[in-house]
């Protein structure tokens, strides 16, 4: 038997377990400690009401100006039903971040090229984001008298904000863009390009979702939405674009049967004729 053909060893089962675990460790402590980083640079940068409120006046006047639908009257219908108004809180407070970390656990188990750029992309549009915050405060819809709009967490919860003067956990002053939306978008984006067929548009289903939800419950201006897709758009052309083929390095390919390779002998001539050549099909075991 010819060694030299022979499929390299592979590693141990609890070796390549452990490699593993270690790998998803990292991944996951680098996404907790980017999360951490967000929260703190949110908070750092939440004391500035008044201008934030200012600010507010400002982009609903701008709304109004290229005729974007009014979030007021938007909101006014849906208040009439408890149960909407419940179920867009809760879709606010409890399907953002589960619904990203999720997503990341997917594809980096069955996509790991597509999981490191949708990491990135996040990273990026979240980076753009803090900066944006530090640089435009921005009070929310429901903390901006000039709306008219109601705070659906702290009247029908469940409720994500306290009072701002008192909220030392957020900064309520950081509404553009939506992180939300913006989440959600990038979410759709990583799955669209690893699904097939037609049914992968539906993943826009979430952030189409998101946007309404936010604007319902008075945390977001339709411009905050509009200003996060713009910034993921921006940081998709920026970032290099994946490789194709993140699949799983697959196994080697088994050996077929009858192994070892078979081999060509050219057939016996008749006795008195010059020996033949081997053609194609001409094959015949070894013993």
């Amino acid at each position: 038997m010819d060694t030299a053909e022979l499929p390299a060893a592979r590693p141990a089962a609890p070796a390549r377990r452990a490699g593993a675990l270690r790998r998803a460790l990292r991944e996951l402590g680098l996404v907790a400690a980017l999360f951490l980083i967000y929260k703190a640079a949110r908070v750092a940068g939440a004391d500035r009401g008044s201008t934030a409120v200012a600010n507010g006046e400002w982009i609903w006047r701008v709304e109004r100006l290229f005729h974007l639908p009014n979030e007021a009257a938007f909101q006014r219908p849906v208040l009439s039903h408890e149960l909407l108004v419940h179920l867009a809180n809760s879709y606010y407070a409890y399907v953002h971040f589960p619904a990203t970390a999720i997503c990341l656990i997917w594809l980096y188990v069955r996509h790991p090229v597509r999981y490191l750029w949708t990491r990135r992309m996040l990273a990026g549009l979240t980076a753009a984001a803090l900066a944006l915050h530090f640089l435009v405060p921005l009070a929310p819809p429901r903390l901006t008298a000039l709306t008219g709009m109601v705070d659906t967490g702290s009247r029908y919860g469940p409720a994500v904000y306290g009072p701002p003067d008192t909220d030392a956990l957020s900064n309520q002053y950081a509404a553009m863009p939506s992180l939300h939306v913006g989440w959600a978008l990038a979410v759709a984006v990583a799955l669209i390009t690893v699904t097939g067929g037609r049914l992968r548009w539906l993943w826009l289903a979430h952030p189409l979702a998101t946007l309404l939800v936010v604007v319902t419950t008075g945390n977001h201006y339709w411009l905050d939405g509009i200003v996060a897709a713009v910034l993921l758009a921006i940081v998709c052309l920026v970032l290099p674009r994946p490789r194709t083929g993140d699949q799983p390095t697959q196994p080697p390919t088994q050996r077929p049967a009858g192994w070892p390779r078979q081999r060509v002998r050219a057939p016996r001539a008749p006795s008195g004729h010059p020996p033949g050549r081997a053609e194609a099909g001409d094959v015949v075991r070894t013993p």
